[in-house]
């Protein structure tokens, strides 16, 4: 299962984000569900630091299905707008392949 935890400040302004685990849909190479949330995570970072000037730590464990995103202050609106993308991507994937592969969480840090 992937494990997707959302960093969240007080104010619930998107942090960062961490996927850890592999989906376990279907065998390696043939993962719909997994390959769609690389898709969606990686595209997310590509563009965050493509279009926005935003400062954030990047880590990652393809091996381990491990990949992780911090904004060192609280980002702004195209950041903002990027991350709930992300969020609504993941959210939407967990719906329609359900808990069993992939469970989206909050985590105020």
């Amino acid at each position: 299962m992937i494990q997707a935890v959302i960093f969240q400040n007080h104010a619930k302004d998107c942090m960062g984000f961490e996927l850890n685990g592999h989906a376990g849909y279907a065998e390696y190479g043939q993962d719909i569900v997994c390959a769609a949330v690389s898709m969606l995570a990686i595209n997310t970072i590509n563009s965050i630091e493509a279009f926005t000037g935003e400062v954030f730590t990047f880590d990652s464990k393809a091996e381990i299905g491990y990949l992780c995103l911090r904004f060192s202050t609280p980002p702004k609106e195209q950041a903002k707008l990027l991350c709930d993308s992300l969020i609504l991507g993941l959210q939407s994937v967990e719906k329609e392949y359900g808990k069993r592969h992939i469970k989206v969480k909050f985590k105020e840090v």
